[in-house]
């Protein structure tokens, strides 16, 4: 027994020492330095900006139709099918596309291109005799391509997000409402520019000139004889470096867009202006090659981003995978312009719908008044166990320091984000630990009523108390996975808390507890009082 009780001692002893160090790690700069570079603060306590965006899927789905618009033109003129027209007519329902023109001699050859599976298994297709074809993507389609658009966006704005420095950033998907993104910045140093990160969609494409430049829009439509093309688009901005904005007719579908993106790097152009070289993917840089070296000399190109022409050049020779925008960048725009392209652009744009900024007095005040509570709720807590298990309280109020620390080590090792309901979060572990020991000792104090010794009686209360505490502890920890899955933010820092500290106060509350009154026992006579 006394070999038995040593050696748990020592476990005890070293897990301890173990979670100490978590807390704690290589003491530098101050004990109060070391444990706030070990326990990270949540925006609520260290100050940040707050945001919740929403991403405009529907752009994702219209820019996903008019490649396939562009995809489908070509696969029916490579069938040998002369005079057909795919469009789509109406602008608001973007997941329509219509195929007129196709003479009654080569519906066959329409309906084998139209029924192979890049299409079937995107679109419902509904043909008619004289030709025409309608194809409407599929619900389950949409969904998908609306869902891989938010998770893009999500994993774009982490990865921008991460390469700024910006620590213990929370970028998820905010569940109160549709296609909307949480992001809370704790403690950044540059709230403004982050915000332009963020903001900008950086979605950089690549399209075809088709007419222009004009001043205003009227004057492009009245050299279209007042109707535009169903593959062209009318877009403003700048043709050239500080030349005034003017109005380019350019094909609907992009050549090359954002996420044909392989690499970007800020550079110079040969007069030292800032500008950026990037690189495309492979499959983009054979497509890019096939359309620049059709219309090398005679077709022009323009780069547009964030939906405005930022450059508009001539096609000198064939472009592969290589090449560089230039504009009138400065440094800082060229630096993060090359960071957004590089982490990939955005797959569709995004708006603002709710901003604040946490101070880092507020923050203060919270950690302050936050502490006060779990150190007033503690000291009352040991308090009422010394005065009413006697003995056995200081058995308890062990256990209840020994729950703390080893749920402080464990955030400081995992690098878990304690928040204000994250405080919250353990001061309610105190109360189940202290719910766990009132369990055991009750169960003491009746098996000694009933005559048994104090050896027995400690053993058969642990024995009894422990399927309790065990039932009570899984339950809870049950509803905090269920806190964690479906909640946000702070309600994800009060679940994680609750969980470690539960799980500690399993091992304290029946392992060390029972280690403590063996220990007491050992040194007492047979049939000596318990203090309980």
């Amino acid at each position: 027994m006394g070999k038995n009780l040593t050696g748990k001692t020592v476990a005890i002893i070293a897990i301890l020492v173990v979670f100490l160090f978590g807390i704690v790690g290589i003491p530098h700069g101050g004990l109060k330095q070391s444990i706030t570079d070990r326990i990270h603060l949540g925006l609520d306590l260290k100050g940040g900006t707050h945001l919740v965006l929403e991403v405009h899927v529907a752009e994702a789905v219209a820019s996903a139709t008019d490649r396939d618009v562009a995809r489908l033109q070509a696969d029916l003129t490579k069938a040998g099918i002369v005079g057909a027209a795919v469009t789509k007519p109406d602008p608001a329902n973007a997941q329509k596309i219509v195929v007129t023109g196709v003479p009654t001699t080569q519906v066959a050859a329409e309906r084998s291109v139209l029924e192979s599976t890049d299409y079937t298994s995107l679109y419902d297709v509904a043909n008619s005799g004289d030709g025409t074809a309608t194809l409407t993507m599929k619900v389950s389609a949409v969904r998908d391509l609306e869902e891989r658009t938010l998770e893009t966006s999500i994993e774009t704005i982490r990865e921008r997000i991460d390469k700024l420095g910006v620590s213990e950033p929370t970028i998820q998907k905010y569940g109160l409402g549709e296609n909307q993104i949480l992001v809370e910045l704790p403690g950044i140093d540059d709230p403004a520019r982050v915000e332009d990160v963020i903001q900008s969609t950086a979605k950089l494409e690549i399209h075809a000139v088709e007419g222009g430049p004009f001043a205003t829009d009227a004057d492009a439509l009245q050299a279209n004889n007042g109707v535009l093309p169903p593959d062209a688009v009318l877009m403003k901005g700048q043709g050239a470096a500080n030349s005034p904005e003017e109005v380019w007719l350019l094909k609907r579908a992009s050549e090359v867009e954002g996420t044909d993106f392989r690499d970007a790097q800020p550079s110079t152009d040969q007069n030292g202006r800032p500008n950026i070289t990037f690189t495309l993917t492979t499959e983009a840089g054979d497509r890019f090659y096939k359309y620049t070296d059709e219309h090398k000399g005679s077709g022009s190109m323009a780069i547009v981003l964030d939906n405005k022409v930022r450059e508009v050049a001539t096609i000198q020779s064939a472009i592969r995978d290589r090449g560089e925008i230039t504009g009138a960048f400065t440094k800082q725009q060229a630096d993060d312009l090359s960071l957004m392209l590089r982490t990939g652009a955005l797959p569709a744009s995004i708006s603002y719908l709710e901003t604040r900024t946490v101070g880092p007095s507020l923050g203060a005040a919270s950690i302050r008044q936050g502490v006060y509570a779990a150190v007033a709720g503690m000291l009352a807590v040991m308090v009422f166990m010394l005065l009413y298990y006697r003995g056995a309280g200081i058995n308890a109020d062990l256990a209840l320091l020994l729950n703390l620390i080893i749920l402080l080590g464990f955030m400081g090792f995992t690098g878990s984000t304690l928040t204000l309901p994250g405080i919250a979060g353990v001061i309610l572990t105190i109360g189940m630990g202290v719910d766990s020991n009132v369990l055991i000792f009750e169960r003491i104090r009746e098996e000694l009523r009933a005559g048994k010794t104090a050896a027995a009686a400690v053993q058969q209360g642990f024995a009894h108390a422990w399927v309790t505490i065990l039932d009570t502890h899984v339950t809870t920890m049950v509803s905090a996975a269920i806190l964690f899955l479906f909640g946000t933010g702070p309600v994800r820092g009060f679940a994680v808390t609750l969980v470690f500290g539960l799980g500690a106060n399993l091992f304290t509350a029946v392992f060390v507890s029972r280690v403590i009154f063996d220990a007491l026992l050992n040194k007492k006579e047979r049939g000596a009082a318990l203090s309980i």
